[in-house]
């Protein structure tokens, strides 16, 4: 299982970035995947999941109505479509799938500064 993680960068408060996260090893289709994040000092947290095939998407309260979780199996590529971004988001953004092991990315850093 391979996931890599792109997209992060420098953005300013108010502004939007699209992190892919592509996917190898396993039957993307069948498996849900997750985005996970973790800031300086802080514990990792789930952002955003979405189901295989179904689709059912769920979020921390935090970036609900912001973050948009979309799925493409056709690319074997889950997105985290961030928008209205804060400071607080500052963090780095891990993709996840849980297959009979957890896996995780190598994260891609995420700013939010002006």
């Amino acid at each position: 299982v391979q996931l890599v993680e792109s997209g992060g960068g420098l953005v300013q408060p108010g502004g939007s970035l699209r992190l892919p996260c592509a996917a190898s090893g396993f039957t993307f289709s069948s498996y849900s995947m997750s985005w996970y994040r973790q800031a300086p000092g802080k514990e990792r947290e789930l952002v955003a999941g979405i189901t295989g095939a179904g689709g059912t998407t769920k979020y921390a309260d935090s970036v609900k109505g912001r973050f948009n979780i979309p799925r493409d199996d056709a690319k074997n590529t889950v997105y985290l479509q961030m928008n209205s971004l804060k400071p607080e988001d500052t963090a780095v953004y891990y993709c996840s799938v849980h297959t009979r092991y957890d896996y995780w990315g190598q994260g891609t850093q995420v700013t939010v500064s002006s």
